[in-house]
């Protein structure tokens, strides 16, 4: 079974406020002109570095799903990941119809910098449930017709058991609810810092999302 993964935490909150509020530049430009942003010129050699990274889009104050969409593979410079997954956030999430410019002051933004997704290998599948921790873990579910993404501020936001996380995991790649205990899938575990406006345009929190099982 999997070992015991290190904590995850690289960047500081005034990092993360800097994140947010490129996400939310790009969103804008974009939907006010079709226009892409690039990395502004300033832009720290941190947010250079390869990451994975979410940015998260919700109604205020329903706290409602508006968008979601991001690169879960560390395949390019962070900054430009947190910006094409703004954009698409915004105006691509298939789920919903592309927001207008000037919902955007309705929506708060959440980015999730993501470390690189593991391989869980387990010789029973019900080692699933010591390997992943609610409250630490995203899962990636692979199998031979789909796949599927839940990052870790869900479960806990639900208020899911580690059971009910690995099915909905499964459901959202497309699978049964149970599939994950068939063994015939790949399960990959990542952990996030996750940077959240608490209202449009205003504070920006590091969420705590907790460890429990």
């Amino acid at each position: 079974m999997a070992t015991e993964k290190k904590e995850f935490e690289l960047f500081t909150r005034e990092e993360g406020k800097w994140l947010v509020s490129l996400s939310r530049k790009a969103a804008r430009l974009y939907l006010e002109s079709g226009t892409r942003l690039h990395p502004p010129a300033d832009t720290p050699q941190k947010m250079m570095v390869n990451h994975g990274a979410f940015v998260t889009l919700r109604t205020f104050p329903e706290g409602e799903l508006r968008g979601c969409i991001g690169r879960p593979d560390p395949a390019m410079p962070l900054v430009q990941a947190v910006i094409d997954s703004a954009i698409d956030s915004a105006s691509h999430d298939p789920r919903f119809d592309p927001l207008p410019a000037s919902s955007l002051e309705k929506c708060t933004f959440e980015v999730s910098v993501l470390t690189r997704p593991t391989l869980l290998k387990v010789v029973n599948p019900l080692e699933y449930k010591k390997a992943v921790v609610v409250g630490r873990d995203g899962l990636i579910v692979e199998w031979d017709q789909g796949a599927g993404l839940l990052l870790p501020q869900v479960p806990v936001e639900e208020n899911w058991d580690v059971d009910t996380y690995l099915a909905y995991a499964c459901m959202k790649a497309g699978a049964h609810p149970d599939y994950w205990l068939i063994g015939n899938l790949k399960l990959y575990t990542f952990q996030a810092e996750v940077f959240a406006e608490l209202s449009p345009l205003g504070e920006v929190t590091k969420k705590s999302l907790g460890d429990r099982k």
